[in-house]
């Protein structure tokens, strides 16, 4: 299938020394990029003709760390002021009543939320697992890929229950050697490690409050062992920071150090509590991060110095985290919070939006280790691309810089997304999936946990 793009209002790439591109063309081959420049378009047998005219395009957007089954449990008024702990404690025993139904319609309503907002690849850290339910990563799969999304799963886990010393109870937590089996299953399974892949699996145990030491050890050897990255949430909240002195004599990026964790294959979510020190450590092991600036401005947990970090090796993506914390995966507005927020601590200078647009694609395709297929537009990486209308209200006034505007302004959603060639939003509406249907599905099954 060749298709042409033409009359690209505005190109933004993302690829250095060719960014910006106006009255832009891309020329495309199945899933690939084949060409593109600025304009007169290339003459020949394109199988479809795009018109992008008064279009600005960008590359698909990349979030690096979700928790789909949360978009069942969104603004739940009695954890609505609480900080984490408190948060986690309360929603655990509503948490351990899902299943492989729950997981995979919540899977496709959150990724389609975030499709919406420009996501073209996604993770998810799934780290619930209830007694009764193995099956619940491969209902996730399912859901993803109904979507037509990119999708880098992460096979979570939590082993540390609350009567040996951890956080969760008894009933969501497994074995070392249950979890370890599965690691193995579902790698065999799911995970496909080929240029352009839709599909690939890491290994997530959730976070040094609820699973053991030894797991954080074996986890990080299976993966080496089998080429896998890795990923847990660190240095959240103040209350962590205590929990692991307390628990271990360190501090949270410590502790990852003696447990084998500092290395390029693993990103951390969060981040937020982080000295100078750390930052170095962080640094010299080129770890990635999931920033999350809105479900850190919701639970309260502080703000992570990404402008102390943008200009060091530590890999930056973006993430709009689970639908609990965040209670939306607007995945425009966490581009936008993540420009603000540091501009709250560190000033008007301290993170432009370009910049964040960075973190929200290149920057998020590094976390995976995926730069050299999606996060930017150009020839031989994967046609992931977005695309808004530039005429709209929201527009009208910042028409002087458009790449700008889409942090700035309120860009509310996608006009156009493509996802490894395949059209999947045409004038800002799904073309073959009914979201609806889900939604409904979606409020049943919220309903129906709520009451139990």
């Amino acid at each position: 299938m060749k298709r042409l793009i033409k009359n690209i209002g505005l190109l933004a790439t993302f690829n250095e020394g060719q960014e910006e591109l106006k009255n832009a063309w891309i020329s495309i081959e199945d899933n690939v990029i084949k060409d593109l420049g600025s304009g007169k378009f290339p003459r020949g047998s394109f199988d479809e003709e795009i018109d992008a005219n008064g279009m600005l395009l960008l590359p698909g957007f990349v979030n690096t760390h979700h928790h789909l089954y949360q978009s069942l449990f969104r603004a739940i008024s009695s954890v609505q002021n609480a900080k984490l702990f408190d948060w986690l404690v309360f929603l655990y025993e509503k948490w351990k009543n899902i299943d492989e139904e729950a997981v995979r319609i919540s899977t496709v309503t959150g990724i389609l939320e975030m499709m919406k907002s420009g996501v073209t690849t996604t993770s998810d850290h799934l780290y619930l697992f209830p007694r009764g339910h193995t099956q619940l990563f491969d209902a996730e799969i399912e859901g993803a890929r109904l979507t037509g999304v990119r999708f880098y799963g992460t096979r979570g886990s939590m082993s540390l229950s609350r009567k040996d010393g951890g956080l969760p109870p008894d009933s969501v937590v497994q074995s070392q050697e249950e979890i370890l089996h599965d690691y193995e299953r579902v790698v065999n399974l799911y995970h496909d490690p080929k240029p352009f892949s839709m599909s690939k699996v890491a290994l997530a145990p959730c976070s040094p409050f609820s699973v053991t030491e030894r797991l954080m050890v074996e986890t990080a050897k299976f993966a080496e062992k089998n080429n896998l990255l890795i990923h847990t949430h660190l240095a959240e909240t103040r209350d962590e920071d205590e929990f692991c002195v307390a628990k271990f004599g360190l501090r949270p990026v410590d502790y990852m150090e003696r447990v084998g964790w500092l290395t390029n294959r693993t990103w951390f979510a969060h981040l937020v509590h982080v000295n100078e020190n750390d930052i170095k450590k962080l640094s010299e092991a080129s770890v990635g991060m999931a920033h999350c600036p809105t479900s850190n401005m919701r639970l309260g947990s502080g703000i992570a110095p990404v402008s102390k970090m943008k200009d060091t090796s530590i890999r930056i993506g973006l993430a709009v985290d689970g639908s609990s914390s965040n209670d939306t995966g607007n995945f425009l507005l966490e581009i936008r919070n993540a420009m603000l927020l540091q501009r709250v601590r560190y000033g008007a200078d301290a993170l432009t939006a370009r910049e964040a647009l960075k973190f929200a694609t290149i920057g998020g395709a590094s976390v995976f280790k995926m730069d050299k297929e999606i996060g930017s537009i150009e020839k031989g990486k994967a046609a992931d691309i977005i695309g808004f209308n530039l005429d709209r209200i929201e527009f009208s006034g910042a028409l002087s810089d458009p790449v700008g505007a889409v942090v700035f302004c309120d860009a509310k959603g996608v006009d156009f997304s493509m996802v490894n060639g395949n059209v999947v939003i045409d004038e800002g509406e799904f073309v073959s999936i009914n979201e609806e249907e889900f939604v409904e599905k979606q409020n049943s099954i919220a309903k129906k946990l709520l009451s139990l």
